[in-house]
């Protein structure tokens, strides 16, 4: 059961950012300190990518790993209240997920999509970004 009301709940949901979050931003931050330019939230492709690498003819998404539902991650559990709710929920984003990637490839780009918990490990993210960009121009 849920320990707020419904304005409240509805109030704190609506406070969720879509864009400019805090990983978007330390990804951002990253990308910049190894030296790429991008640009943010293209409208004109699919799924409106969190970073565009236009020079790489990559983008990078930037995804929450509750949200999105990280596989064998801590963070992507299912809220006891209302789950049918959340399921469905949940499914619509992954298949929307699976859908933005599968367009991105068909027009020529490369997605890279960057899970929330991996900024916890800055180096490591820092290798696999260098590694799947400049591949994707290989």
């Amino acid at each position: 059961m849920d320990r707020l009301t419904k304005e409240r709940r509805s109030w704190n949901m609506s406070r969720i950012q879509g864009k400019d979050t805090k990983p978007e931003i330390i990804v951002r931050s990253l990308l910049h300190r190894m030296g790429f330019r991008f640009r943010l939230h293209v409208g004109t492709l699919p799924g409106h990518p969190d970073i565009v690498l236009p020079r790489w003819k990559t983008v990078v998404l930037v995804h929450g790993c509750f949200w999105h539902r990280h596989r064998k991650c801590q963070f992507s559990y299912t809220p006891k209240s209302r789950k049918e709710f959340w399921l469905s929920k949940f499914e619509a984003n992954v298949n929307r997920d699976r859908q933005t990637l599968t367009l991105l490839r068909k027009i020529g780009w490369k997605p890279v999509v960057v899970w929330e918990c991996e900024i916890r490990e800055l180096e490591k993210l820092t290798k696999r970004l260098s590694r799947e960009i400049v591949r994707s121009n290989e």
